[in-house]
């Protein structure tokens, strides 16, 4: 099984920047796409960037295109989320996700999710 923990979320000021970690436990890290959703209040859980088990594709939605990025290192079992240029719209829990050998992209194609990190930012 895979273990998931976030942190890093916290409030800021929009324009900041931020950087979420995930993580895992579990031998198999490697094998696992790794995604990141958020969740606004009263709205549904959504599709933010995922990372495929090699590394070798990344997706983003169209609303953090340019603005986060998202790697992983196998290595230490983490990833992360780099977000920059964070606008009050970012507002969300954030969420880690794993899925063995992927497909990603959708909430119903993940398997493992962590508990969640606040995100706040200010106008």
């Amino acid at each position: 099984q895979v273990q998931l923990e976030e942190s890093g979320g916290g409030l800021v000021q929009a324009g900041d920047s931020l950087r979420l970690s995930c993580a895992a436990s579990g031998r198999t890290f490697s094998m696992y796409t790794m995604g990141w959703f958020r969740q606004a209040p009263e709205k549904e859980r959504e599709f933010v960037t995922d990372i495929t088990w090699n590394g070798g594709s990344t997706f983003y939605a169209d609303s953090v295109k340019g603005r986060f990025t998202i790697s992983r290192d196998n290595a230490k079992n983490t990833v992360h989320l780099q977000m920059n240029s964070l606008k009050p719209e970012d507002t969300a829990v954030y969420y880690c996700a794993a899925v063995k050998l992927g497909p990603g992209r959708s909430v119903s194609n993940y398997k493992y999710w962590g508990q969640g990190t606040q995100v706040t930012v200010s106008s």
